[in-house]
């Protein structure tokens, strides 16, 4: 899409209207967390702190913070680079990680130098398979997301890669047969040590197909991008500036989360502003962006946003810790 196309759609579409207000309450303080997860054996929230854990407990309407074990230990690939995620999936693809380590991309904006040269993936038929990109590329990620873009029962990959002269991008992988291709690709940003952050995929807008949404530059006066397939391209269809999921130097990816909060069957996207002082939910339905709701914030957001309830009232909170560490819950 032209940039002049681009900033047409973000004046016409990027005025937030009238929103609900938001107000966050506090769980609890805890120095140091670093960490907010939902644990997939307990199915409950977890906070990390110290290296300490920690899980949210419920009495009468009341929600406290009671120490706790951590995730159950999972065996890594010995190839996956440092800080990265081992993904679980159901169908063609089982397993999925970032593998083969390389310092040839002096970024640095996820924790440490060491990237990704290869994506790798157990089948479900037992076969293990790999794409490895150009020496002139890396793959500048920490967790392969495993989504059905397409809507034909089969595994795609979202990464991102980065490319040594122009920056990153959004790659979109799959298996054909037994080897692990390249499907589509975004343009890359354009600049060297540019970073994007993916967001995932959904029917955002309600027209049948899946997006593919991302924050690009999420440091430098973010822009959230709605991408859709187009032959061997992800082609940009909307273009939001203002937004970040990401601090420079952690390894904490997740600065958001997809749910959807007001029943109309199109998941909204809940994510900070810029400057992490502002939540925001965000709805594409029917194409046109609209800031379904605002909470505004003490403190700069720091952990994954998780979208759980946790009161049991059948509809789903957001949780989120911020860097005086509190962890916060939003009641639904």
């Amino acid at each position: 899409m032209p940039r002049l196309v681009a900033l047409v759609l973000v004046l016409l579409y990027a005025t937030p209207g009238v929103a609900e207000t938001w107000r966050p309450e506090t769980v609890g303080i805890l120095a140091g967390m670093d960490r907010l997860f939902r644990d997939a054996e307990t199915r409950s929230v977890k906070v990390r702190a110290n290296d300490r854990y920690f899980r949210i407990s419920k009495s009468g309407d009341e929600l406290t913070l009671l120490r706790s074990s951590g995730p159950a230990p999972r065996n890594r690939p010995e190839d996956a680079i440092p800080h990265s995620r081992v993904v679980s999936g159901s169908n063609d693809i089982t397993t999925a990680w970032l593998a083969d380590g390389t310092d040839r991309y002096a970024h640095g904006v996820l924790g440490d130098t060491i990237e990704a040269a290869a994506l790798k993936v157990r089948t479900a038929t037992g076969k293990t398979a790999s794409f490895t990109v150009r020496s002139d590329s890396v793959l500048e990620d920490l967790i392969p997301r495993l989504v059905d873009v397409d809507g034909d029962g089969r595994d795609e990959i979202i990464v991102v890669r980065s490319h040594k002269d122009a920056g990153a991008a959004v790659l979109l992988l799959g298996l054909r047969g037994n080897r692990l291709v390249r499907l589509a690709e975004s343009v890359a940003i354009g600049t060297s040590n540019r970073w994007l952050n993916p967001i995932g995929a959904a029917d955002f807008d309600g027209d049948g197909q899946a997006e593919v949404a991302a924050v690009e530059t999420p440091h430098i006066g973010g822009k959230l991008l709605l991408l859709k397939i187009d032959g061997r391209r992800l082609r940009e269809v909307g273009r939001y500036t203002g937004y970040s999921t990401h601090v420079i130097g952690s390894t904490e990816l997740e600065m958001f989360a997809v749910t959807d909060i007001n029943g109309d069957g199109a998941p909204e996207i809940i994510l900070p502003t810029q400057d992490r002082m502002e939540l925001r939910a965000i709805s594409f339905a029917g194409g046109k962006l609209v800031v379904l709701a605002v909470a505004k914030l003490f403190r700069p957001v720091t952990t994954a946003i998780l979208a759980e309830d946790v009161d049991g009232n059948g509809t789903p909170d957001i949780l989120f810790g911020d860097q005086g560490g509190y962890l916060n819950i939003i009641r639904r």
